[in-house]
């Protein structure tokens, strides 16, 4: 073997190795999480704390199931519906800016980057007073369009770029055939958009499950309130235990964990979309 081959080998199991300590930094405080939701109260405040719940409980889980079910299910109501929306929006959005270019579309493109910019706490404001008026405060539909207006500027924006890679030809050849532009949309263009319309829908439900301030602005009190109120409250009501808490959070993690590894194909795919021209 060659000093260079050599040279090689080691130069690659030093990127290896460093890639790997620094995985283990940043997965340390999940891991963290799964040990402190299995730890028994007695043991919460051992010095050193035992690295592994040598005895652990799953009284944090048996807790989560009776308190904490009512919050996971309004998430989940509120992330599919927020799914919906989204991609009911932005998918013929999309569509329209890829291929009929209306005049002023590249303008309509830039105020969708700009709409990302806005923070949070301002929209929440906005939104407030407006639901204030229309009776929509403390609802799950006020929700859902809430988050909706996180969700479909970026949307617009993936969907753009993934149709505008769609060839101009097969839609020419459906619209010989007689298919109008809403028909052509619907059989040619959402079959050949699955990857962004995956991609799309995963950041809209993780956007609208982890979605605390307009929760806490718009839906605080009320009788539909989302997971992260309901972590919020169980630290208030409950600060001593923190294996409950901790088991709220991997609980509350667990479906955008699955959702997110059994989806990493389809949104690698689809974030990439349009960015390399034949």
């Amino acid at each position: 073997m060659t000093a260079v081959a050599v040279r090689g080998r080691t130069r690659t199991g030093w990127k290896t190795a460093l890639g790997l300590l620094l995985t283990a930094i940043m997965l340390f405080p999940v891991y963290w999480m799964l040990n402190v939701s299995f730890t028994r109260d007695q043991d919460m405040r051992k010095s050193p704390p035992d690295l592994f719940p040598v005895q652990g409980t799953l009284d944090g889980y048996r807790a989560v199931f009776d308190q904490q079910l009512p919050y996971l299910g309004t998430s989940l109501v509120i992330g599919l519906g927020t799914v919906a929306l989204t991609v009911a929006l932005a998918a013929p959005a999309g569509y329209a800016l890829a291929k009929l270019r209306p005049r002023g579309g590249g303008l309509l493109s830039f105020l969708f980057l700009v709409a990302q910019m806005i923070p949070g706490i301002i929209m929440a404001m906005g939104f407030y007073a407006i639901y204030l008026q229309l009776g929509l405060l403390q609802s799950v539909p006020g929700l859902i369009v809430a988050d909706s207006t996180l969700a479909v500027p970026f949307a617009v924006l993936i969907f753009t770029a993934f149709m505008s890679g769609i060839p101009g030809e097969l839609l020419q050849a459906a619209q010989m055939d007689g298919a109008g532009p809403l028909r052509t949309f619907r059989s040619i263009v959402l079959p050949m958009s699955r990857n962004s319309i995956v991609t799309v829908s995963l950041f809209a439900f993780l956007w609208s499950w982890s979605d605390f301030v307009f929760a806490s602005t718009l839906a605080s009190g009320g009788a539909h309130e989302p997971i992260t109120l309901g972590i919020y409250h169980y630290i208030g009501n409950n600060n001593q235990e923190w294996n409950a808490i901790m088991a709220t959070a991997v609980v509350a993690s667990l479906p955008a964990a699955v959702i997110l590894v059994l989806a990493q194909r389809y949104v690698a795919a689809g974030v990439t979309a349009g960015a390399v021209k034949d």
